[in-house]
């Protein structure tokens, strides 16, 4: 029996092999990083490390990097009433573009009154003259904007966003979950005041995400509280080997990210091709710039449920879009936003390569494709 291709990259990532190693070394610390005994010292030093390794991988200071338990959890932390920038005016209230992760669409600690939504256009990517429109009547904003969307693989203005919105007094988070190891990505750069990352997209572990904060923003105010753990902003003691296996993960993914890129960008585009090789699929923001490891499609009468599953017997392993509403039978908030009917947001299927995906893969995947499509045809 063959082996099974694994196309699902965006949900979650294989470990890495380096990431696997540094996890293992750190379980065989005994200490509590908060200990000042040589056994907290060791422990601490693996924390610092891969703190400094993410900072200086964003452009950051390992002072404003701040371990999380997931991505989840830094955008809940990211998304605080009360922020306050060079300006020293605090944000009353939260923008977030259509198209955002759920747990970023959930508004943070803002009230619900205090939350509006930006528009998108048909090619999935924010609409900045909407953002104008939004920040021009009212108190501060906090915007929150993603760089790259995990579904469509759609890449955001980040950096022309941040214009507008420091023009206005207000701040930029950026949920950067996708970009990590795919595009290059600088907090300044981008001018993003607050971003946040996750090990398990890039290889790392699941269960260990990091909010980065600029230098000049102030006001974070905790979620957790108890000890005074980062810097009094996350309380709990460190999960040692995932933030040793977050920082490996990092070092490995930044460094390969040009070589990665452009292979998979090859490989997906003749993933691509072959798609459109079945009568009525088309490709979702295929019009702009995306991630180069993201294919999001579909076929007039297709149902993604079904589609996942038949790829599955056939031994691909894809989605029908965010792998937080998986076996939801719901159509896409991205594809509504982008002004897609139901019916069509419905029958949606992503894949997403990674490093190790082969030529093989994508010919087995599209091998599968046309069964299904032929299937679909004849019906």
């Amino acid at each position: 029996m063959p082996m099974r291709v694994y196309l699902d990259w965006n949900a979650t990532t294989p470990l890495r092999a380096e990431a696997r190693s540094a996890m293992l070394r750190a379980y065989e610390l005994i200490g509590n990083p908060s200990s000042i005994h040589a056994e907290g010292r060791e422990a601490r030093r693996l924390v610092e490390d891969a703190r400094a390794t993410l900072a200086t991988s964003v452009g950051a200071l390992p002072r404003n990097v701040v371990f999380t338990s997931s991505g989840t959890e830094a955008n809940a932390l990211a998304l605080s009433p009360g922020l306050r920038g060079p300006s020293g005016r605090p944000v009353e209230r939260l923008l977030v573009s259509a198209i955002e992760h759920a747990s970023v669409l959930a508004g943070g600690r803002f009230p619900a009154d205090k939350i509006g939504q930006i528009r998108v256009t048909r090619s999935g990517v924010i609409d900045l003259d909407h953002v104008k429109a939004l920040l021009s009547d009212g108190p501060p904003a906090l915007v929150s904007i993603m760089a790259a969307n995990n579904e469509t693989g759609a890449l955001q203005p980040v950096a022309e966003a941040a214009g507008i919105v420091h023009g206005a007094g207000g701040l930029l988070h950026v949920d950067a979950v996708q970009a990590l190891g795919k595009i290059p990505f600088e907090i300044k750069t981008m001018g993003a005041d607050l971003a946040t990352f996750s090990a398990h997209k890039i290889g790392g572990p699941k269960g260990i995400g990091a909010l980065v904060v600029a230098e000049g923003v102030a006001g974070l105010e905790p979620v957790l509280r108890g000890g005074g753990q980062e810097l009094n902003r996350r309380a709990g003691t460190e999960n040692v080997a995932g933030i040793a296996g977050f920082g490996a993960a990092v070092r490995v993914a930044v460094q390969a990210l040009t070589e990665d890129a452009e292979r998979m960008a090859t490989l997906r585009d003749h993933l691509e091709n072959g798609i459109r090789a079945v009568a009525g699929a088309m490709v979702f923001s295929d019009d702009v710039k995306r991630l180069p490891n993201t294919v999001l499609f579909t076929a007039p009468g297709f149902k993604a449920e079904t589609a996942v599953i038949g790829f599955d017997l056939e031994g691909v392993a894809v989605s029908s879009g965010s792998a937080c509403s998986s076996g939801k039978v719901q159509p896409s908030h991205v594809l509504s936003a982008m002004g897609y009917d139901p019916t069509v947001a419905q029958g949606a299927v992503r894949l997403s390569l990674g490093w190790s995906t082969e030529p093989d893969d994508i010919n087995r995947a599209l091998e599968a494709w046309r069964k299904l499509g032929n299937t679909l045809l004849k019906g």
